[in-house]
């Protein structure tokens, strides 16, 4: 079985683009085939217009990467820990410095710059992490689930420090199974599963497809849910998602079906605790698209053609 097969995607320059996807569906393989981390074997992929294969090097210059972790030197210092990252990237002392000391302020860090890594939050890390990538100043910053392990708080900092990157001018993929991230970050999104791209597009367009809205019933016990569910199966064309005394629905006219609804389990005797109408978010895309929830599931342009095959 192959990490990727026929998958083909194209990164814009200068937006945030998400890729989606359950574990196992194959981002961390595409992420480590843009990075020449792993070669593919079969089809080809470009990055800034630099082939991962054959013009490596130009490729490692030319992207800075995050992955889930924060792989920064927690016995340096956070400046210390930037001057390395810009020394291995050869550039001039100067620079390394001026450099430094600009994104030391950019993420936050400026109080703590001369402490070592390892008195900083994991937040604080993060962010030391996120700025390590950016020391020389690359066009394409690749972020393997950056906010991994985050509390909301730290969570919505690197959100906020993305945005202005992107406002800056820097191209992002990214990947991640935060539904609430890849619907505020990304412009285009595409989602992965079992290394085939299974649908493309903005976050408003995938929500479109899947149905006007959503119809949400909160039965008073498991048995209620159970009954409801198959009392009202006809209700909509996909089948109800049911998790516990919840019960949903994608329904086209939602009104007209919550009034039916209503009436129905009144006729049948089937009590009820709450009934909610609301839009397709994210996250009911994802689960109708990979069967489960996304928490369950474990300059230039950027061009993929087919890199397909690659193992991880």
């Amino acid at each position: 079985m192959h990490a990727l097969d026929d998958v083909s995607l194209r990164v814009p320059r200068g937006e945030v683009f998400g890729l989606l996807g359950p574990n196992g569906s194959g981002k961390t393989t595409m992420i480590r085939i843009l990075s020449t981390i792993l070669a593919p074997e079969s089809g080809s992929a470009t990055v800034n217009g630099f082939d991962v294969v054959h013009e490596a090097n130009a490729v490692r210059r030319s992207i800075g990467l995050a992955g889930q972790y924060a792989t920064v030197d927690e016995n340096l210092t956070g400046f210390e820990n930037l001057r390395m990252i810009g020394r291995l990237n050869h550039l001039d002392r100067p620079t390394v410095k001026r450099r430094a000391n600009e994104l030391l302020e950019q993420f936050g860090l400026t109080d703590a710059a001369t402490r070592n890594v390892k008195t900083y939050s994991g937040g604080m890390r993060r962010r030391l992490d996120l700025a390590a990538a950016l020391v020389a100043t690359p066009p394409l910053l690749i972020l393997d689930e950056p906010t991994t392990g985050l509390d909301p708080q730290s969570r919505q900092d690197l959100w906020a420090i993305i945005e202005q990157l992107v406002e800056d001018g820097t191209t992002v993929l990214l990947t991640t199974q935060y539904l609430e991230e890849a619907d505020r970050l990304a412009k285009q999104l595409v989602v992965l599963d079992h290394g085939r791209i299974i649908a493309q597009g903005t976050s408003q367009e995938l929500k479109t497809r899947l149905g006007a809205t959503v119809l949400s019933l909160n039965f008073e016990s498991t048995d209620g849910a159970v009954r409801g569910a198959v009392l009202l199966a006809d209700l909509a064309a996909k089948p109800a998602n049911i998790e516990g005394t919840v019960v949903e629905y994608t329904v086209d006219g939602g009104p007209a079906s919550a009034a039916d609804a209503l009436r129905r389990l009144d006729g049948a005797g089937i009590a009820l605790a709450g009934l909610a109408l609301r839009e397709p978010s994210l996250d009911d895309v994802f689960l109708s698209l990979t069967g489960h929830r996304a928490e369950d599931a474990t300059p230039g342009e950027t061009n993929l053609d087919n890199p397909g095959k690659g193992r991880r």
